[in-house]
C-alpha cells in the first residue's frame, strides 16, 4: 500500500512540475506576440518633413510634396476637404 502511494506522489509531482513549466513557457510566448509600431504618427517625425513623397513619381499632384504633406493631402481627400481655393469659394457661396 505504501509503495502505491509513493508512485502516485511521484507521478503527481512530475505532472505538476511539467504543467508549471508549460505555463511559464506559454506566458513568455504571449508576451512576445504583442507588438506595436514605434512611431506611426508622422507629425512627430522630422524625417518625413524633408523627404519627397513616395508617390511623387506616379501621381502628378504629389510632385513637390513632402511625405508629411502627402499624408495630409490623402487625409483631406478621404474626408472630402476641398483641395483648391476655387473649390473652397464655391462651397462658401452655396
Amino acid at each position: 500500500m505504501k509503495k502505491n502511494n509513493t508512485k502516485k506522489f511521484i507521478y503527481t509531482g512530475a505532472a505538476m512540475a511539467g504543467s508549471i513549466l508549460l505555463l511559464t513557457a506559454y506566458k513568455k510566448n504571449q508576451a512576445k506576440k504583442i507588438w506595436v509600431y514605434e512611431d506611426n504618427d508622422m507629425r512627430n517625425s522630422t524625417e518625413v518633413d524633408h523627404e519627397e513623397s513616395v508617390n511623387a513619381d506616379t501621381d502628378e499632384a504629389e510632385i513637390g510634396l513632402t511625405q508629411l504633406d502627402s499624408a495630409y493631402r490623402s487625409e483631406w481627400q478621404a474626408n472630402g476637404f476641398p483641395q483648391t481655393h476655387k473649390a473652397m469659394a464655391e462651397l462658401e457661396s452655396k
